[in-house]
């Protein structure tokens, strides 16, 4: 048994897949934060200068930060992560009461407050679900943010779906699966929501790869099956957001 437990114990330092499956075993928060009119290149600075590196100073992992292509909200989106919910609480306990931040937030807003508004999205990665790879190519990427609502009890169903065929069509044709992940259980829309991120090379590859994703008979065919039983999304249950990394992005 001893060396049974020993041999467990070397398999999970040497091979990659038992290994990455711990290190992946993490929570997302996907948060978006609406700038003040004229704020948003502070906000860019803040987050520059300062507040990614304190997030890191107190475990809180910087994934990636994009504005929308078309950002007529002022938006800056992101994605953090955390061993845990709890340790979630404990980092962002300790970042607001580090001197080092409450310095920069109080210099940021001598001329006014820099943000309007802040949502948040707590995620949890799906078993199909790449190794996330946090790396900055060149040439930088467009990326696409993307949320399925699906119709009650169909939730399994999409992510069969994208497990067994989407993900693998999407690679064929030049589609680059980042990140697949479903609400955490306490989320609204838990039981009804797939949010996922991809990239492209282009805006113009992006556009040619979904048409030759649609047109693809083997789509065609896995979408004809999946629906026998009844739509799995709801009426306009897509939506995209094309997003460009800023400069500060780990991810890019």
């Amino acid at each position: 048994m001893k060396q049974f437990l020993a041999l467990i114990l070397l398999l999970s330092a040497t091979l990659p897949g038992l290994a990455d499956h711990h290190l992946e075993n993490r929570v997302y928060e996907l948060r978006t934060y609406y700038a003040n009119e004229g704020k948003l290149e502070a906000l860019h600075a803040r987050f520059r200068d300062h507040t990614c590196s304190i997030f890191e100073k107190h475990g809180i992992k910087n994934v990636g930060y994009w504005v929308p292509v078309e950002n007529k909200g002022n938006k800056l989106i992101y994605l953090v992560s955390y061993p845990s919910r709890k340790a979630r609480e404990r980092s962002w306990q300790a970042f607001f009461q580090d001197p080092s931040w409450t310095a920069a937030y109080k210099n940021s807003i001598k001329d006014g407050k820099l943000v309007s508004k802040v949502t948040r999205q707590f995620l949890k990665a799906t078993d199909y679900s790449p190794k996330l790879n946090i790396e900055a190519q060149k040439p930088e990427r467009l990326f696409e943010l993307r949320t399925y609502t699906t119709n009650e009890g169909k939730l399994v169903d999409i992510n069969k779906r994208f497990r067994d065929h989407t993900c693998k069509l999407f690679t064929k044709h030049g589609i680059t699966n980042v990140l697949y992940c479903n609400h955490m259980k306490d989320e609204k829309g838990a039981a009804t929501t797939l949010t996922y991120l991809i990239a492209h090379k282009d805006q113009e590859s992006r556009n040619a790869s979904f048409a030759a994703f649609v047109k693809d008979p083997a789509w065609q065919a896995v979408r004809k099956v999946s629906n026998k039983n009844g739509p799995i999304l709801v009426k306009k249950g897509v939506k995209s957001v094309q997003l460009r990394a800023v400069d500060y992005s780990p991810l890019k």
